[in-house]
C-alpha cells in the first residue's frame, strides 16, 4: 500500500507530498498549505466537468455504433448529417486569427526539428535538451548517410577513407546553403575577420568571402586565427570549429575540425505515450526531472565505454558579433512538457478516497514547476519570454480544449501567475478534434503555440470510431487513403488561415527508424514542404541530420505559397477506410496482417508491464528497429481487434498468433539480461495484457491502451 499523506480532503502518495514540501515549493516561497487547498478547490470543481467530457465520448460512440449497424450500406450525405445532429461535427464559425503573446522565438519564428522525450529517463531528457547543437561529422560518419563502399567501412578505429566522405558532404552541404562568393569550402585555407568581415583565403592564394555577408554572425578567438566561425541560415545557426592541432583539423587545408548545426530546435519534455507511470512514485519521478530541467540542476552519471560519465544541462554558448562585442547563443532545446490527457486517473493524489484525473495533477504540478524557470531560480533559463509550454494530447473536439484552458487559467491564479502565461499545443491526433480542428484553435486562441498530425494514435481513433462500419483496410495501405492525406493538409491549412505564420508551430509526425537515417534524409523534406515548421525525430543525431533540410527549405516561403490553396476536403476525411472485400485477402495474407500486428504489440507490452519502459527502439517482425510508444501499441490493437470484431480471424487465432509471436520476441530480447521470457507459459502479466489489449480492444474507452496497460503493470508490481 502506498503510504500517504493527508492535506484537507486529498491523501497525497508520501514521496510527491514531500517533492513539493520539500523541492518545489521553498525556492518558489509557496505557502504549500494553501496549494494543498487551491489543489483540492480545482479538482472538486473540474473533477465532475472531467467526467461529463468523458460520458460525452462514449454517449457519442455508442450513437456511432448504432447508427452503423443499422446502416450498413450508407449514404455519405446521411452520414455527415448524422454526425452534425449528433453534436460530433460542430457548426464552423467565421475566420479567425490567434493572439497568443510572449512566444519564444524558437515556437514563433525557427523552423526546425523537434524531440520527444520521455522526461522519465534522466539522461534521455538531458540529451534531447542538449540537442540544440550536434555534430555534422559524428552524424554522417556513425550512421547510414554515408556509403560504407571503397572501404568507408565505419566499425572500429577512424577510417580516413569514411572520414574524407563526411568532410566532402559537409562542405557540400555549406556550399549550397552558406556559399561562397567565389569557389567552394573544399578550396579554403584560412578565415579572417576584418572590421567586422569575414575574409577566407582560398588555396589558389586569392580571398573571398561569403555570397551573402549577412550570413556571419560571429566567432570564437582572435580575429586573425579564429577559433570558430558562426554563420547563419534560414533563422538557423552553423558553426564551423578549427584547431590545426586536432587529429581531423590538422589534415584540413583551413584546419576545420568539424561542422556543428543547431538542431532539435525544441524538444517535448514527455510524461504521457513515451512513459510508465502508474502511481505516485513514479509521479514524483517524472514531476522531479522536470524540475532538475527548470532549475538546471538535473544530472545523470552512468557507465560508456569504461568510463563514469556525468551528464547534465550544457551552458549558452559565447561568441562575439563581428564588431568583437561578446554574444550568446542557446546551447540548449527550448523545452516543453507533455501532460496526459483526460481519460486516465492515477493514484498520486485522491479526493475522498477516489483517484484524480491524472491530467489535473499534471497541470498542477508541471506549471508550479515552470514557475521556477519564470522566476529564475536556478543556474539556467528555458523561456525568455516568461512562458511555461503545455502540449495536451488526446482531446476530443472543442469542449476539451476549453476545458484544458479553463484549467490551467485556474491554476495560474492559485500560483500566482499571469493569465495566459501558460500556452497550450494542441495535439491533433482524434478524430473529433480534426473534424472541429478550426473550432479548437479558436477557444485556445488566446495560449495555442502548437498544433500537430499523428499518424499513428490518428489512424488508432479512426478505427475505433468506425468499427461497426466493417472491417478495414491492411495497416500498410493506411497511408495511401484519402482522409489520411487530406487529414495532413487540413491540419496545416486551418493553422495558416488561424495565424500561425510567424506565432506558433505547425508539426508533423516522427521518423520510426532510428538506425535508417538515408532514407530518413531523402523523404523527410516533405514535412517542410507540407508547411510545417517543426516534425518529430527519434534521436539527436536523427535532429542533426534533420535540421539540413531547415537549411534547404524556407518553410517561411512554402506557408505563404500554401496559404494560396484551398483548404483540404473534410469530406475525404470523413471517407472510413474500409476494406471493399474482405473475401479477396487469402488466409495466408490475414494470417501475415496478424503476424505483423502481434509481434509489435508483444515486443512493447512486455517491457512496458515488465521493465515500466514507455518508449523504446523495438525489433519489428523482420528485426529492423523501430521507436514504439503507446500510438504504435493503439493502432496494431485495434487493427487486430477490427479483424476479430467483423469474423477475418478468430479469437483462437489471436491466442495462438499470440503465442508465436511472443516466442519471436523472445529470442529478439535474448542479450537482456532483465528479460523475463513469455513462452513457454505463456501465464505471465505482460502475454495476457498483450491478449486483452486485442480481444478487449473493442471496449476499450476510444481504442485507448492506458487503462489495460496501467492496470497490468500496477498488477505486476504487486499494487
Amino acid at each position: 500500500m502506498t503510504e500517504r499523506v493527508n492535506e484537507g480532503k486529498l491523501s497525497i502518495s508520501t514521496s510527491l507530498h514531500a517533492l513539493l514540501e520539500q523541492e518545489i515549493a521553498p525556492d518558489l516561497n509557496l505557502d504549500t498549505a494553501q496549494f494543498w487547498q487551491d489543489f483540492q478547490k480545482i479538482a472538486e470543481k473540474y473533477i465532475p466537468i472531467n467526467e461529463e467530457l468523458l460520458r460525452k465520448r462514449e454517449d457519442l460512440q455508442t450513437k456511432i455504433d448504432e447508427w452503423h449497424l443499422s446502416n450498413k450500406d450508407f449514404d455519405f450525405d446521411s452520414y455527415k448529417s448524422f454526425l452534425r445532429e449528433i453534436g460530433y461535427l460542430v457548426e464552423e464559425g467565421a475566420d479567425f486569427e490567434i493572439s497568443t503573446a510572449n512566444v519564444d522565438a524558437e515556437i514563433a519564428q525557427i523552423a526546425g526539428p523537434q524531440l520527444v522525450v520521455p522526461v522519465m529517463n534522466a539522461r534521455f531528457s538531458l540529451n534531447a535538451a542538449n540537442a540544440r547543437w550536434g555534430s555534422l561529422y559524428d552524424a554522417l560518419y556513425g550512421t547510414d548517410m554515408i556509403s560504407e563502399d571503397d572501404g568507408a567501412d565505419r566499425a572500429g578505429a577512424y577510417n580516413p577513407v569514411r572520414g574524407d566522405k563526411v568532410i566532402d558532404f559537409s562542405k557540400n552541404f555549406l556550399n549550397d546553403h552558406l556559399p561562397l562568393a567565389e569557389g567552394k569550402y573544399q578550396d579554403v585555407v584560412s578565415f579572417q575577420i576584418s572590421n567586422g568581415d569575414l575574409e577566407i583565403s582560398l588555396s589558389d592564394q586569392s580571398k573571398t568571402s561569403l555570397k551573402n555577408d549577412s550570413a556571419f554572425v560571429g566567432f570564437k578567438g582572435d580575429e586573425s586565427n579564429p577559433e570558430s566561425i558562426l554563420l547563419k541560415n534560414n533563422d538557423l545557426h552553423v558553426e564551423i570549429k578549427i584547431d590545426r592541432n586536432d587529429s581531423v583539423g590538422s589534415t584540413d587545408p583551413a584546419g576545420i575540425k568539424d561542422v556543428f548545426l543547431e538542431s532539435a530546435v525544441t524538444t517535448i519534455q514527455d510524461l504521457e505515450d513515451s512513459v510508465a507511470a502508474v502511481n505516485g512514485e513514479d509521479k514524483t519521478d517524472v514531476y522531479k526531472n522536470w524540475l532538475g530541467l527548470m532549475k538546471g540542476t538535473l544530472a545523470e552519471t552512468f557507465e560508456k565505454g569504461g568510463s563514469t560519465l556525468t551528464r547534465s544541462l550544457n551552458e549558452d554558448l559565447s561568441f562575439l558579433s563581428p564588431d568583437g562585442k561578446p554574444m550568446t547563443i542557446a546551447a540548449r532545446s527550448l523545452m516543453l512538457v507533455r501532460n496526459v490527457g483526460h481519460l486516465m486517473t492515477n493514484p498520486a493524489v485522491l479526493l475522498d478516497g477516489k483517484e484524480i484525473p491524472e491530467g489535473i495533477i499534471d497541470a498542477m504540478f508541471t506549471i508550479a514547476i515552470g514557475k521556477h524557470d519564470l522566476d529564475q531560480t536556478g543556474s539556467v533559463q528555458n523561456s525568455k519570454t516568461g512562458s511555461i509550454y503545455i502540449v495536451k494530447p488526446k482531446m476530443h473536439g472543442p469542449e476539451e480544449v476549453q476545458f484544458t484552458c479553463d484549467l490551467f487559467s485556474d491554476v495560474e491564479s492559485a500560483l500566482g501567475l499571469e493569465k495566459n502565461t501558460v500556452k497550450i499545443g494542441i495535439m491533433d491526433e482524434e478524430r473529433r478534434t480534426t473534424v472541429n480542428l478550426k473550432e479548437c484553435i479558436r477557444v485556445a486562441k488566446e495560449r495555442v503555440i502548437f498544433i500537430n498530425t499523428g499518424f499513428l494514435d490518428r489512424t488508432g481513433d479512426e478505427i475505433h470510431t468506425s468499427m461497426e462500419a466493417g472491417p478495414m483496410i491492411r495497416k500498410a495501405e493506411m497511408k495511401q487513403q484519402p482522409w489520411i492525406l487530406s487529414y495532413e493538409d487540413w491540419n496545416v491549412d486551418n493553422g495558416l488561415s488561424s495565424g500561425f505564420k510567424g506565432k506558433a508551430q505547425i508539426g508533423k509526425g516522427m521518423w520510426p527508424m532510428p538506425d535508417m537515417m538515408l532514407d530518413m534524409f531523402n523523404t523527410k523534406t516533405m514535412h517542410p514542404k507540407a508547411g510545417a515548421n517543426c516534425a518529430w525525430v527519434p534521436s539527436p543525431t536523427a535532429a542533426t541530420l534533420h535540421a539540413m533540410h531547415y537549411h534547404q527549405i524556407s518553410v517561411s516561403s512554402e506557408q505563404s505559397d500554401l496559404l494560396k490553396r484551398e483548404r483540404a476536403s473534410l469530406d475525404d476525411i470523413l471517407t472510413i477506410p474500409l476494406l471493399e472485400d474482405a473475401g479477396s485477402l487469402s488466409a495466408e495474407e490475414i494470417q501475415a496482417e496478424l503476424d505483423n500486428n502481434a509481434q509489435g504489440i508483444l515486443g512493447y507490452v512486455v517491457r512496458w508491464i515488465d521493465q515500466g519502459i514507455g518508449c523504446s527502439k523495438v525489433p519489428d517482425i523482420n528485426n529492423i528497429g523501430l521507436m514504439e510508444d503507446r500510438a504504435t501499441c493503439r493502432i496494431s490493437s485495434q487493427h487486430m481487434a477490427n479483424w476479430l470484431h467483423h469474423g477475418l480471424c478468430s479469437e483462437e487465432q489471436v491466442i495462438e498468433t499470440m503465442k508465436k509471436m511472443a516466442l519471436v520476441v523472445d529470442e529478439q530480447n535474448a542479450g537482456d539480461p532483465e528479460y523475463v521470457n513469455m513462452a513457454p507459459s505463456f501465464d505471465g502479466v505482460a502475454f495476457k495484457a498483450a491478449c486483452d489489449l486485442v480481444i478487449k480492444g473493442r471496449v476499450q474507452p476510444s481504442g485507448y491502451t492506458e487503462p489495460i496497460l496501467h492496470e497490468k503493470r500496477q498488477e505486476f508490481l504487486g499494487g
